[in-house]
């Protein structure tokens, strides 16, 4: 019922959408390009689908086959205003959790900034080797004209189908056909009546914890059972999270925040808990105040087929052409 009364609004967020996206395909605003290959990563729906362990694996992938790549980032949930330089060292709060995660694993350059066209300027003339950037979570930001457009949905789908506020979309489905691949994480479904170019399929693999206070300490899945234990996650899907621990074979009490929650010491105190479960999102807002005895899941993308291989093939024909 809530949705129906909120359709009038959505009509008017699918409109200005539409709207602004014509604005560029009939030339009044222009997009800018750069010196180097973009690749944007977005979804089109409110929410975590999966985007930065893409981001993370496409970075690793490029790096391994000889390429620099450089990650730009609107730092959503992050205090910073201005373009900012991210670094293992800063605070979640000021650069947001996603690219802090990104800039402690990714081992690249890592920028944040509202004006993504500003901030993928001033990563390249701080970092001129680079050579070619990934755009994490960028679909909708136009101006930065892109050469490949990677879209990823989750086991949600398009959900009611109905534009925001009504519903999960920030785009219609169709938009999906217009992009380069489609990733679908997990078991998501493909939308139907929709044709992408190229799909591929994404599992987030991970099976050993690490501990968040002193990360030379892993556990496995025989050293957490019997435990009283419990999770909590503040991503995009936290069931997601949840699943993943119930398939490793653990018992926990789940513990379910919205996205890019902004945690205080009082959400992780648990009076009968043995240890506390997170995913590394939520571990780099929570490092200075987490019980000692949290542990962290760290996972990988896995894609078949090879995404990044393609992703190679892609760009070197976009720089040929």
């Amino acid at each position: 019922m809530a949705a129906v009364l909120l359709l009038p609004f959505a009509m008017l967020f699918a409109l200005a959408v539409n709207l602004r996206r014509w604005t560029y395909r009939l030339g009044w605003a222009s997009s800018v390009k750069l010196p180097v290959p973009v690749v944007v990563i977005g979804n089109i729906t409110a929410g975590g689908s999966g985007k930065t362990p893409l981001a993370l694996y496409l970075v690793q992938e490029l790096a391994m086959r000889g390429w620099r790549p450089g990650v730009v980032s609107r730092g959503y949930g992050g205090s910073a205003r201005d373009v900012l330089a991210v670094t293992a060292a800063c605070e979640a709060a000021v650069v947001g959790d996603e690219p802090l995660l990104l800039a402690r694993r990714a081992g690249c350059p890592v920028f944040v900034g509202r004006d993504r066209v500003a901030t993928a300027q001033a990563l390249l003339s701080a970092h001129a080797d680079c050579n070619v950037l990934i755009a994490d979570d960028g679909l909708q930001h136009l101006r930065l004209e892109r050469d490949v457009e990677i879209v990823v949905m989750d086991e949600r789908g398009v959900g009611n189908g109905w534009p925001l506020p009504a519903g999960p979309l920030r785009e219609c489905p169709a938009r999906i056909a217009a992009a380069h691949a489609l990733v679908l994480n997990g078991e998501a479904p493909l939308p139907p009546d929709v044709h992408p170019q190229r799909v591929f399929r994404m599992h987030l693999a991970g099976d050993r914890f690490r501990h968040l206070h002193d990360p030379q300490r892993t556990a496995g899945v025989e050293e957490l059972r019997g435990r009283r234990l419990h999770a909590l996650a503040g991503i995009g899907h936290p069931a997601r999270f949840f699943r993943q621990l119930d398939r490793m074979g653990l018992q926990v009490e789940t513990h379910a925040f919205p996205d890019h929650h902004v945690f205080q010491p009082s959400d992780l105190t648990f009076v009968d808990a043995d240890a506390l479960l997170m995913t590394e999102k939520d571990a780099v807002k929570c490092q200075a105040f987490a019980p000692p005895e949290t542990w962290v899941l760290p996972v990988e993308a896995q894609l078949d087929p090879d995404l990044a291989q393609w992703l190679v093939e892609k760009i070197n024909g976009c720089q040929a052409s």
